[in-house]
C-alpha cells in the first residue's frame, strides 16, 4: 500500500485548497521581516512603542548610540513604511506609521516573550 493514499480517498493537503501569496506580496513580507531582523532597529521601535514620537537625538540617548547610526536606521525603518517622520525646525521626529506596526511589534514581543 502506498503512503499517500488511504483507501482510495485523497488525503493529501494539496488536494484542498491551500492559501498561497502572490510573487510580490512575498517578496514585500520578506522585506518587512528582513526589516524587523536587526536588533538596533527593534530596540528603536520598542522606544517608539511607548510613546507618540521622539526626536533623533533622544533615541540616540536612549539607546547609547551616535546620532548619525540612529539615522542611518531610522531612515531605513521610514523606507520600509515602518516609521513616518516630522520635521520641527531643526528636529526630526520619529513615530511608528500606525496602529498595524505597532500591533505587529507587540504581538512579535508576545512570542517571543512566551515562546
Amino acid at each position: 500500500m502506498d503512503a499517500d493514499t488511504n483507501n482510495g480517498q485523497d488525503s493529501h493537503p494539496l488536494g484542498q485548497e491551500v492559501p498561497l501569496l502572490a510573487p510580490g506580496q512575498a517578496v514585500r513580507l520578506a522585506d518587512l521581516f528582513k526589516a524587523l531582523s536587526d536588533p538596533t532597529r527593534v530596540r528603536l521601535m520598542a522606544a517608539l512603542t511607548g510613546t507618540p514620537e521622539l526626536c533623533v537625538s533622544d533615541l540616540s540617548t536612549l539607546l547609547g548610540m551616535g546620532q548619525s547610526a540612529v539615522s542611518h536606521q531610522l531612515a531605513y525603518l521610514r523606507d520600509m513604511r515602518l516609521l513616518r517622520m516630522r520635521r520641527a525646525g531643526r528636529h526630526i521626529f520619529y513615530a511608528l506609521d500606525d496602529d498595524h506596526i505597532l500591533r505587529l511589534f507587540e504581538q512579535g514581543l508576545d512570542h517571543v516573550r512566551h515562546g
